[in-house]
């Protein structure tokens, strides 16, 4: 017991029968004196050494009693944790055992409850391999010694219901490991945490009425791949410096709506102790990182946001985890929720941990914690990161660093059914939430249905959508080339359009494009200010109308120039009125609000994002001009004419095949008010009915320099 090594220690503690009465036994390290105190009894329990004490009370059974501790300079009196019976029920640890316990959150971290009449926080813990495993409190003053748990048989599971401790208790696990080392574990399953750098688990017990009623009631009725749906990502911590939780709703939903986004991506917002790290190095995976809040406040600030009429989508990294001593590294003293193989545990890029997928409660962990953050906290989106690094065994890996998995093969197994499992899980679960895979590879079926099996023999993955990084790094490749040099590729930005629709696409510029030596994406131009202006302009028309959605961060949606920091946040100054070029960054600004409304008004710019019936080229191979023209269209066949002119100059005359009628200019990045040149065009442009590129009609326009247009058929 004293070794931190019993695995019952309710069978030496607490009340038990022995001959003529009741043995009472209590584990009071540093104790003077311990008095058990029921109805009409009060009994001394007899020092036995060690901090150990016990009575005989002449009784034919333990009546419901508690416990006078006296110390130094205080009397404690409370339930003794050691008289009651597990409060896991049979069920709860059958579904542990299996890997199925879809709410593990409500069986294992520590949860407020009432048991047997008392009310406390029970505490339960994932730790087959330890030896015995303690309670460490702030009440305890870090000492488990008095705390021992239970161990509730083949499951793993360590048990303690401890009265009388609530809300905003401090703690962690105490745990002994096979080599007889203890070790200080802050708590996997805690829904709280102190702010770092400290590093315990916190009891959390929601007091939070949710407001969001229409929101989630209506959230599932359109498809997202047949909705729209324009994202602005953004790093909480930084959006706002200094802005907690609270803070943040009162001004995030009301910016995000005036600007028209359909939803917010949330970079991680897990418990991490690092900042650099941005949150991918998660230590507390069913923990809001508290640094802005408490859990209910992050709640209210979901909150807020689905009552603007904006979803929520976070990322979530079930990719790896950090290797801190006093987080989910050899937990219970052995490799526990990585695999026991450095070649399959070691993440060679980040210095971090993979997860064992193939084992069941680990996949259990991650699986349950999906659902967690989409039922309790009303998520409506998982972007899954690094997913590619999950796939494949060698990923990073060189020659003979890596296993191959049962058939010889590079892919994880185990990482399929994982994802596969996951993705089920939470379409079953919660109606209306997407999970969006950031996946670089050709692997196939990304967002195909997983009982849909495709030409590699695996089934789909089943996530809803996955983020276009072919795109994303060809685009912004041409528009990082002189504009002289654009003709030779050409094909970067129409090569797009040969496997658009072999999945669901999310066309990305997040976070990771603009640090790190990548500049913010206006300086990723050439040219002058104006040009760089120009050009974002003209790439966020094309990015807006290419099939697929689309997933902007935060400061590129008025052209920050500089790079992202997390710890300054974007450059709100340069929309200072008193800042010179102030003008420049509202222009662009009020572009993408006018992007947007335009977008969410055209059922051709998102109802057929999957389905190759609603694009078609009108001329994709303009290289000599740097122009791209196609068309969008609805389940209606309404038509959407898109043409984008990459070259600086003004194209007078512009003869493109067209389907006979009026056309009028719905958006055009070259007007005065987004600081373009002001070329604008005819509110109506008639076809000339001259077959041109296999159309039966002809439109001649004029393209403004370094600018998208949009025209749509005038109904007038």
């Amino acid at each position: 017991m004293l070794a931190g090594e019993h695995h019952d220690p309710h069978s030496v503690l607490g009340a038990h029968p022995e001959k003529g009465g009741v043995r009472v036994r209590a584990l009071k390290p540093y104790a003077k004196r311990v008095t058990l105190v029921a109805d009409g009894l009060r009994a001394e329990l007899e020092p036995e050494g060690d901090g150990l004490f016990s009575a005989h009370l002449p009784l034919a059974a333990a009546p419901p009693y508690r416990l006078a501790v006296t110390y130094d300079s205080a009397e404690v009196t409370g339930d003794d944790p050691y008289r009651f019976l597990p409060s896991l029920g049979e069920l709860d640890l059958h579904l542990i055992g299996e890997g199925r316990h879809e709410e593990l959150w409500k069986a294992l971290g520590s949860r407020v409850m009432t048991h047997d009449g008392v009310t406390g926080t029970r505490f339960a813990v994932w730790a087959p391999n330890a030896r015995g495993v303690r309670l460490a409190a702030d009440f305890t003053y870090w000492d488990g010694t008095s705390l021992p748990m239970r161990s509730l048989g083949a499951t793993g599971v360590w048990e303690l219901f401890v009265p009388g401790v609530g809300a905003g208790t401090a703690y962690k696990y105490e745990i002994t490991g096979p080599d007889g080392h203890r070790r200080m574990k802050a708590d996997p399953m805690a829904r709280a945490t102190e702010v770092p750098p400290a590093t315990a688990s916190v009891v959390t017990d929601s007091a939070y009425t949710w407001r969001d009623e229409e929101w989630m009631a209506h959230r599932a009725d359109v498809p997202v791949h047949r909705a729209p749906f324009s994202v602005y990502e953004l790093h909480l911590p930084s959006w706002r410096p200094g802005l907690g939780y609270r803070e943040l709703a009162d001004v995030l939903p009301a910016y995000v709506k005036d600007l028209g986004f359909t939803h917010v991506e949330l970079m991680p917002v897990a418990g991490h102790p690092f900042s650099g790290s941005w949150g991918y190095q998660v230590t507390s995976y069913y923990a809001p990182m508290p640094r802005l809040g408490s859990p209910d406040d992050f709640r209210f600030l979901v909150d807020a946001l689905h009552r603007a009429g904006i979803g929520v989508i976070m990322d979530w990294v079930p990719a790896h985890f950090p290797k801190d001593d006093w987080a989910l590294a050899r937990f219970d003293g052995e490799p526990l929720y990585e695999p026991a193989d450095p070649r399959r545990a070691e993440h060679p890029d980040w210095g971090t941990l993979e997860f064992d997928f193939g084992r069941t409660e680990v996949r259990n962990f991650l699986v349950a914690n999906a659902v967690y953050w989409c039922e309790d906290f009303h998520i409506d989106g998982l972007r899954v990161d690094a997913v590619a690094s999950m796939l494949y065994l060698d990923y990073s890996r060189e020659g003979g660093d890596w296993v191959p998995n049962a058939y010889g093969g590079r892919e994880n197994l185990d990482a399929v059914a994982f994802l596969q499992e996951m993705n089920a899980t939470v379409y079953r679960r919660c109606p209306g939430v997407v999970t969006i895979a950031e996946e670089s590879t050709a692997w196939d079926g990304v967002t195909r249905a997983t009982h849909h099996v495709g030409h590699t023999g695996f089934g789909g993955l089943g996530f809803g959508l996955k983020w276009n990084m072919g795109w994303m790094h060809d685009s912004l490749g041409y528009i990082g080339h002189e504009p002289v040099h654009r003709k030779y590729h050409h094909d970067e930005m129409t090569f797009s359009m040969v496997y658009a629709y072999s999945e669901n696409y999310v066309l990305p510029i997040s976070h990771d494009e603009v640090v790190h030596g990548k500049r913010a994406l206006v300086s990723k131009a050439p040219g002058d200010w104006w040009q760089q202006r120009a050009t974002e302009r003209a790439y966020l028309g094309f990015m807006w109308s290419h099939p697929g959605k689309q997933l902007l961060f935060m400061g590129q949606e008025f052209a920050q120039g500089g790079e992202w920091s997390y710890e300054a946040g974007p450059d709100w100054w340069v929309l200072d009125p008193g800042y010179e070029a102030s003008a420049d960054h509202r222009g662009v600004q009020e572009l993408v609000r006018d992007l947007n409304a335009v977008y969410a008004a055209t059922p051709a710019l998102w109802q057929r994002d999957t389905d190759p019936g609603g694009f078609e080229w009108v001329d994709g191979g303009a290289s000599e001009d740097n122009v791209f023209a196609f068309l969008r269209l609805d389940t209606a066949g309404e038509p959407l004419l898109c043409v984008s002119n990459f070259s600086p100059v003004v194209r007078h005359d512009y003869r493109l095949g067209s389907p006979a009628g009026v056309w009028a200019p719905v958006l055009n990045t070259d007007e005065l008010r987004y600081g373009g040149s002001g070329v604008l065009l005819p509110d109506h442009v008639k076809t000339e009915p001259t077959p041109y590129q296999g159309r039966p009609h002809t439109v001649v326009l004029t393209l403004p320099p370094l600018a998208t247009v949009w025209l749509r058929p005038d109904s007038a």
